[in-house]
């Protein structure tokens, strides 16, 4: 018999773990009141919960990228202020030393932009002979000279003259305006006399055609309340009529034969037909008996159905579980073989290792007198 190895022993362990796993498979396929067509359940669910981990992973890594980004939005923010507030001390203190040392009126040409430049310097003209008034100077022009005011005086008299005329004429025209005025008041008390002629004639004239119409409008009136009457009347004896037309009409007398059909006696007219006779509802009734016989029938059928099916199915799984327990068992025996097999060839191995021990043992003994005896001659 072959000794067992351990590479042996591992391709047996695989083996049956296939031949379990494969069992197992074969439970969940061929399980026809069980299994879910072409599908792996548990494949399934190991996917779609590597796929809550990536997504758990995903968020929490964006999450991370966001708690980054906010902290280098704060680090920019900070800096930017910092840098914000050194530009404005630098421009701050750029100022301060403009205005401590570099002041405007310590320049060489600050006269050339002197802002008090014209009120440190002489007037323009001092007389209207001055010498310094020349002629590109334009300094002197008509009615500037220094007579300006007698002149102005004189311009005043002369405004004075002016003014008095004017109020003389505006008084005339005041006068021509208080005639034209009068003239126009009496046009128009004229006309107004005029107008209430006309009105008064028009208001006599509309009276007597109120009147008229009136007269007109009573004889309407009359008119149509006999012709109301006649109406109401007339209306009293159509609806008369059309009651005692209903009454004895198929509508409410509710006769069945209003509702059949031109089409066959299977057929109704759906606004006359008032409704099933006791024969229909009995065969209705009766039709519905059927029924429910059928579905308990279809009921039954289906529960010894489902008892077959699971009488099969627990006739698979007992063969299924003595087969498997059989198996076993000859795997017991194969090994308890093995194990007996591998214990004897043990034994031998060590009676053979002692007895080459015991040879070894007795050459070297018979070597060691052999050599003594020699050495000794």
């Amino acid at each position: 018999m072959e000794v067992a190895q351990p590479k042996d022993l591992q391709e047996d362990f695989v083996l049956a773990k296939r031949r379990y796993a494969e069992l197992g498979r074969q439970k969940r396929i061929f399980n026809a009141r069980n299994r879910i067509i072409g599908g792996d359940t548990t494949a399934w669910d190991a996917q779609v919960c590597d796929q809550n981990i990536k997504a758990a992973t995903e968020k929490a890594r964006e999450e991370t990228f966001a708690a980054e980004m906010r902290q280098n939005d704060k680090i920019a923010w900070i800096s930017e202020n910092r840098e914000r507030r050194d530009r404005k001390n630098l421009c701050k203190a750029i100022s301060d030393f403009q205005q401590s040392f570099q002041r405007p009126e310590t320049r060489r040409e600050f006269h050339l932009s002197d802002p008090l430049a014209l009120k440190k310097d002489r007037p323009a003209r001092q007389s209207d002979y001055d010498a310094w008034n020349t002629i590109s100077g334009m300094q002197k022009f008509m009615g500037e000279d220094l007579n300006f005011h007698l002149r102005k005086k004189f311009q005043e008299e002369q405004n004075r003259e002016w003014s008095l005329q004017q109020q003389k004429e505006w008084m005339i025209g005041r006068e021509n305006q208080k005639c034209a005025e009068e003239l126009y008041l009496k046009t128009r008390l004229q006309f107004d006399e005029t107008a209430k002629h006309l009105q008064n004639l028009e208001t006599a004239t509309r009276k007597a055609v109120c009147a008229t119409v009136k007269e007109f409008n009573k004889n309407q009136a009359l008119e149509s309340a006999e012709r109301k009457i006649q109406e109401r009347k007339q209306e009293q004896e159509d609806n008369l009529a059309e009651i005692s037309n209903l009454l004895r009409g198929d509508l409410l007398s509710e006769n069945p034969q209003q509702a059949a059909s031109s089409f066959g006696p299977h057929r109704v007219v759906p606004d006359r037909w008032k409704g099933m006779s006791q024969e229909q509802l009995g065969e209705i009734r009766l039709v519905q008996k059927q029924q429910v016989q059928e579905k308990l029938r279809l009921q039954e059928e289906e529960r010894q159905r489902d008892m077959d099916w699971d009488r099969r199915r627990i006739q698979k799984a007992r063969a299924a579980l003595l087969f498997e327990r059989q198996q076993q068992r000859q795997q017991r025996g194969l090994r308890r073989a093995l194990d007996c097999s591998n214990l004897s060839l043990a034994r031998e191995q060590l009676l053979q290792k002692k007895h080459m021990k015991e040879l070894c043992t007795n050459h070297a003994t018979e070597d060691y007198f052999t050599q003594f005896n020699t050495g000794s001659r």
